[in-house]
């Protein structure tokens, strides 16, 4: 089909959207993309915390359905997530979300095929980003504000809940991270469409970030520069060149400050490609490339 990426299928897939968390009552919720059929010798799975774009701004769980459902058929666990945005909700507070998906998926990771230390993150555009922040500063006060929902909590009506049986102490370290089209450096790429007059996405990032110094802080490339971060896990980089989103020197100059302080790298460039491009146009050629090289990146990292 035109919406599917044309990768081959090796398990059918359970999709069921589940609640993770809440915020005053109201839920969030995940859409689980599980392998099954497996034998003993298929499990346990690797599983993905994947964090879509829409510039921080608008988008949900279900952006980056084909790709997810491409690599789940392949045998890896996607939970694509929801998080809080603008306008009720800014920087830093999806953040938080995110490291609390990482947590939750990892205190879960056994009732969905997989294992805690398994659970890595993909990320495209400003969900890229998201992921990022949370990957190289885990332990951020802010990032990590957010408790795991408590033991067993009561079930809500119409909503697939999991509870925690033993909210265990994880942390939102990855063992390697997947990265499309991200946007590593957001005031480069502010100042950017500013400078176009692209007026969709200067408003979105005036509703996420409150001033460029918070774009100054919360930015994985100049986090890099700085030095702030801790040890860095593998990498795989997926980027169209003819991506008019970020500045045609984004992902080189995000890859070398990456490898500058010891993270292994790998950046794969799509020639004419544009933002978005897997999800965009799942059945071209690009995408079922792109997608083949994210799934044997991830099977690769979960065997080491």
């Amino acid at each position: 089909m035109a919406n599917e990426v044309a990768i081959p299928a090796r398990f059918e897939i359970e999709v069921r959207d589940i609640e993770y968390q809440r915020h005053n009552d109201a839920p969030l919720l995940a859409r689980l993309y599980r392998p099954i059929g497996a034998s003993d010798t298929d499990a346990p799975f690797p599983a993905l915390v994947e964090v879509h774009g829409g510039a921080w701004a608008s988008g949900d769980r279900l952006n980056n359905a084909p790709l997810d459902e491409a690599l789940a058929k392949s045998g890896i666990v996607v939970l694509a997530i929801d998080f809080r945005m603008p306008p009720a909700f800014r920087y830093p507070d999806s953040i938080a979300d995110i490291n609390l998906a990482i947590r939750w998926l990892k205190a879960h990771a056994l009732e969905f095929g997989s294992r805690r230390e398994l659970v890595a993150g993909l990320g495209t555009s400003s969900g890229a980003h998201q992921l990022l922040l949370t990957m190289l500063k885990p332990d951020d006060p802010r990032y990590a504000a957010l408790p795991l929902p408590p033991p067993n909590p009561p079930p809500h009506a119409g909503e697939g809940r999991v509870g925690v049986a033993e909210a265990p102490a994880e942390d939102s370290r990855l063992p390697y991270i997947v990265l499309c089209w991200p946007i590593s450096d957001p005031l480069a790429r502010y100042r950017m469409v500013r400078d176009k007059g692209n007026t969709r996405l200067v408003e979105a990032h005036d509703a996420y970030w409150r001033s460029e110094a918070e774009m100054t802080e919360g930015n994985p490339q100049l986090i890099l520069e700085r030095g702030e971060s801790g040890a860095l896990p593998p990498a795989i980089v997926v980027q169209g060149t003819g991506d008019d989103n970020v500045t045609p020197d984004m992902a080189d100059r995000f890859a070398a400050a990456y490898r500058a302080r010891g993270g292994e790298l790998e950046l794969h460039k799509f020639d004419g490609q544009p933002h978005t491009f897997i999800v965009r146009d799942p059945a071209s050629e690009a995408s079922r490339r792109a997608t083949e090289l994210i799934r044997d990146f991830v099977l690769a990292q979960a065997a080491r």
